[in-house]
């Protein structure tokens, strides 16, 4: 219970009934009491009544005040309490801690962490295979066919169907409300940039290794925040850009270790780094500043369509000229179902991370997920890595490390600033209470001496 509650409470002694109990949430604190169960803002004060002895046949008024700067303690509600009788019972005891005997971590607490870890390896596993799926279907020494915008097309095609069944069909989710104009305004740019961004990137894997494009990816943090900063987005800080610049140093030694290097390739995972950071920082300027959340099911029924007509201009002029003369190929509906099934489910795993951890959780995974990927494709794919690779991609490691860790603490500050705040509400509402309070002892006092 807050220190402010508790002085009111012992200033008021006998008067207060059935002692609140106050409980901390992200939105909101909730004061409990027997007699009302009552939700209320952190600079609502709640008073309970206590009745006379033997309770009446119709229960006192339960007085809730408020005070605040603009308007100063005054009654809000006057009525009656839903139970219909009074008990000397003692409130329901709080929710048990989060530590159990002897310091040991409680169930509830083992199962959170349990399933955070759970969602973790599900993303790493589900991002890991998909992009080695794609690297054995694109690699012409594997699976030999290279055709990424074909194979982005499937992917498009499969997620509008199945996001389509998902809230039109079987109503899991319910679709936003979206007009034209923003649909017209916001979502088709976001498309565009993310038909650009996949078709990109999948054409890198025919030029380039899987641990290569895992090295050029770490310069993600540097796009994002080049980007944020130019579209007034991000605040520019020296110390941030020269980790940036760390970040960029590591990832130009990897390229200079690089056994099979390709200039094309590189070009090609580097405008898709470009496309994919330009579409993050739009997300939060078109949709996410406007109030509009999306969840991967429903980004899917929205963008997945405007990216799959996007995809279809240059497929026409590049791809389905080459298809068409190999009219004896046929997909492997196996391979491919399962491929695209693998995205989808991609998707969602996204959305799981994300929605039970953090974006910052995300991050980190990733950097797990690189690491894994780097060593799966220098022992198994058997791509060539080199001392300088790992070297220069070490130093990018760091780089990627300590913008994290930076987030990080700045979360923590901005937490720490919005309990601060809490608290100077509750100090500043007890003050002006108190000389409420004291307002109303010195008129009663005139009426006295009138």
């Amino acid at each position: 219970m807050s220190s402010s509650v508790e002085k009111i409470m012992q200033k008021r002694g006998s008067q207060i009934w059935g002692k609140p109990e106050i409980v901390h949430t992200a939105q909101h604190r909730t004061l409990k009491n027997p007699l009302f169960p009552l939700s209320v803002s952190l600079r609502d004060i709640v008073f309970f009544t206590k009745p006379p002895s033997p309770a009446p046949a119709n229960p006192p008024l339960l007085h809730i005040q408020r005070a605040s700067p603009a308007h100063p303690a005054r009654t809000l509600f006057a009525g009656r309490p839903q139970t219909p009788a009074f008990s000397s019972s003692p409130p329901p005891p709080p929710p048990p801690p989060e530590m159990g005997k002897g310091g040991s971590l409680s169930e509830g607490l083992v199962r959170k962490i349990v399933l955070s870890y759970t969602y973790v390896a599900v993303w790493i596993f589900l991002s890991f295979t998909v992009i080695v799926y794609n690297k054995y279907i694109l690699d012409r020494k594997l699976y030999g066919w290279p055709f990424p915008i074909s194979l982005t097309l499937l992917h498009m095609s499969f997620c509008s169907a199945l996001a389509f069944l998902l809230v039109n069909v079987l109503k899991v989710v319910e679709p936003v409300a979206m007009s034209r104009e923003l649909y017209l305004s916001s979502v088709v740019p976001i498309g565009a940039l993310y038909a650009l961004s996949l078709w990109l990137s999948n054409s890198a894997y025919i030029y380039l290794s899987v641990s290569f494009i895992q090295m050029l990816k770490a310069l993600m943090p540097v796009a994002v925040y080049s980007i944020g900063v130019l579209l007034k987005r991000e605040a520019f800080k020296s110390q941030t850009m020269m980790n940036m610049v760390s970040i960029s140093l590591g990832v130009g030694v990897a390229a200079y270790g690089e056994a099979k290097f390709d200039a094309w390739g590189v070009a090609l995972q580097l405008g898709a780094v470009a496309f994919e950071a330009t579409r993050l920082v739009l997300i939060q300027i078109l949709l996410t500043s406007k109030g509009i959340q999306l969840n991967p099911i429903t980004s899917l029924y929205y963008v997945a369509p405007c990216c799959l007509v996007f995809l279809l201009v240059p497929w026409v002029f590049v791809e389905y000229p080459v298809l068409a003369e190999a009219s004896s190929f046929r997909p492997d509906l196996v391979v491919f179902g399962t491929n695209s099934l693998c995205a989808f489910a991609l998707n969602l795993a996204v959305f799981l991370l994300v929605g039970k951890t953090s974006a910052l959780t995300m991050n980190v995974a990733g950097v797990v997920k690189d690491w894994l990927l780097i060593a799966f494709s220098w022992s198994v794919i058997k791509d060539t890595v080199t001392p300088v690779n790992l070297f220069g991609y070490g130093l990018a490691f760091l780089g990627v490390g300590y913008y994290n860790h930076s987030k990080l603490q700045g979360l923590k500050a901005k937490e720490a600033q919005k309990k601060a705040a809490a608290q100077a509400g509750e100090g500043e509402a007890l003050r002006l209470l108190e000389q409420s309070e004291g307002d109303g002892s010195m008129g009663e006092k005139r009426d006295n001496q009138a």
